[in-house]
Formats: structure tokens, C-alpha cells, sequence
């Protein structure tokens, strides 16, 4: 309707059209009907329909990465993430590496093509939306609370899920292992009421192998925070972790000090999020 009152408009513009009475008065009645339309409570449906197809042109051009190699990374970190999800759902295979007395476990399991991998189950007081958005949407503060971890970096984001990341782990207890950087590309996913956050190696031409720093590998690696069973409220917290940290280490050695950089991450990750958290990692800058 607008389109068509508005070239009635345009008509009566010039000057001989003008001089036309009839014409003039079905502008008028024509304008009046459609403003009369638009004032009506709630949005028109042309203006919905407006808003609706805009909606849905900036959401395609969100999710969709606009070059190949784009692309390629989103496909790196869905792949990560399918198989992470096939690690964890078999439960059969799998060996007792440390329990706490607090009930937090880590497991092994040796898989074909991938090697070792590891298993943190624990439980955290805090509500798994609260534990996404530290960890995804606080990402590169994680250094400021993690005393393994000196520095995370988002390199670039594409997307609403996919982000490459550089970071870089600190030195263990002794220098047992010297420091390790990491160049990652992540996939964070909402599905219903579980969170997934899965990663693997990637490489990235923005950040060559740093000098004085080894460069290792991960992946699939895959944190899942889903509702505590007992407690919604809590969170059921699992990490996936794999990891070759290059070099020449004795397998016993990166067994334990996997183990425990796990364990350690989930008692610095309590401290982060208890009462506490945020005054301490403030005073900490």
C-alpha cells in the first residue's frame, strides 16, 4: 500500500496535477488510511516483517565466516567438539588416576590415534551459566586467577562459537616442565541446559612459534558444564584434556603433572568464583 501512495503523493506534486480536485482528495484519503494503519497498537506487520528479515540477514551474516579460512576454523572447532563428545559418552576403559578426599577424580585412557587422555569430574558450587560466562565471556583474565596459566589471548573471533586463542602455560613446581604455548582454535556451544567448550591445535600465521617457548599441541579438549543431578544449582563439571607437551619428558612425569594441573585448575576455579574471587584477583593486578 505505501508504494502505491506514494506515487499518488508524487502525482499531486506538480502543478497540473495539483489543479486535479478529485485527485488531491484521494491523496488525502489515501494518506490518512495508511498513517491511520501504522498508528494502531503493537508494530504492523510491514514493519515486523522489516524487522524480522533484518534480524535474520545480520544473524546469517554473524554465522556465516566470510573467507575459506574462516571456514576452516569453524570446521576445526565443531570437529574438536563431535570428538570430544564421542570420548566422553563411552564410559567403558577408563582408569583411576587421583581421587580427593573432596570427591574430585581424574581418569585416563590410552586411545588409538591419539594417545593419553585425561578425565576431571568435580562439582562446583556455582550455576553452569556463571562458569560459561568466566570462562568464555572472562577468557583472557583467566591468568589473572590461574597461577598455571600466564597469559590468554584471543587472536580472532569468528562468529558467535568460534575463536582462535593464543596462550601460554606457566612453569611447574622445580621447572619439571618449562613453559608451553598453545595455539588453539575453540568452539563454545549452548545445548539446552550443557555448555560445551572444545578446542584443538591450529595453526594460525598472525602467531609463529615463539623464541625461548615450546611450542606443544592439544585436542580434543573439551570442558562440559552441565546441572548438578542433586543440586541444579551446582554445576557437574567435566574437562577432556589432551595434550602432547613436546619434548623429552618421561611419561610418568606428564602423567602426574597433567593430573594435577587439572585437579589444581578446579581448586583455583572455586577460589575465582567463591565470595572472595573477584576482591582477590583484583588486589592481585
Amino acid at each position: 500500500m505505501f508504494p502505491a501512495t506514494f506515487k499518488l503523493c508524487a502525482g499531486i506534486s506538480y502543478r497540473h496535477m495539483r489543479n486535479n480536485t478529485g485527485l488531491r482528495k484521494n491523496a488525502m484519503v489515501a494518506i490518512n488510511h495508511e498513517f491511520s494503519r501504522l498508528s494502531c497498537p503493537g508494530p504492523s506487520s510491514w514493519v515486523s516483517n522489516v524487522r524480522r528479515r533484518s534480524s535474520l540477514r545480520s544473524n546469517r551474516i554473524e554465522e556465516e565466516p566470510c573467507s575459506e579460512v574462516d571456514q576452516a576454523y569453524v570446521k576445526q572447532g565443531q570437529e574438536a567438539l563431535q570428538k570430544s563428545i564421542c570420548i566422553l559418552s563411552e564410559q567403558n576403559g577408563w582408569q583411576t588416576e587421583i581421587v580427593t578426599a573432596s570427591g574430585d577424580r581424574v581418569l585416563s585412557k590410552v586411545l588409538p590415534d591419539i594417545g593419553k587422555v585425561f578425565k576431571l569430574e568435580v562439582v562446583l558450587d556455582q550455576h553452569p551459566d556463571d562458569l560459561y560466562n568466566e570462562l568464555v565471556g572472562n577468557m583472557e583474565q583467566m591468568g589473572d586467577w590461574n597461577p598455571n596459566v600466564k597469559q590468554v589471548k584471543i587472536l580472532q573471533k569468528i562468529g558467535q562459537d568460534t575463536m582462535v586463542t593464543h596462550e601460554v602455560s606457566g612453569e611447574t613446581p622445580g621447572n619439571v616442565v618449562g613453559p608451553r604455548d598453545f595455539v588453539s582454535v575453540r568452539c563454545a556451544k549452548r545445548r539446552g541446559s550443557t555448555c560445551f567448550l572444545a578446542g584443538m591445535s591450529t595453526q594460525y600465521p598472525g602467531m609463529p612459534e615463539q623464541k625461548g617457548v615450546v611450542r606443544a599441541e592439544n585436542g580434543p579438549t573439551c570442558i562440559v558444564l552441565r546441572p548438578n543431578a542433586e543440586d541444579p544449582e551446582k554445576t557437574k563439571f567435566t574437562w577432556l584434556l589432551s595434550i602432547d607437551l613436546k619434548g623429552w619428558i618421561p611419561k610418568s612425569i606428564i602423567n602426574r603433572v597433567l593430573s594435577q594441573t587439572q585437579l589444581d585448575f578446579a581448586n583455583h576455579l572455586r577460589t575465582r568464583m567463591g565470595p572472595s574471587g573477584g576482591l582477590e584477583a583484583a588486589l592481585a593486578c
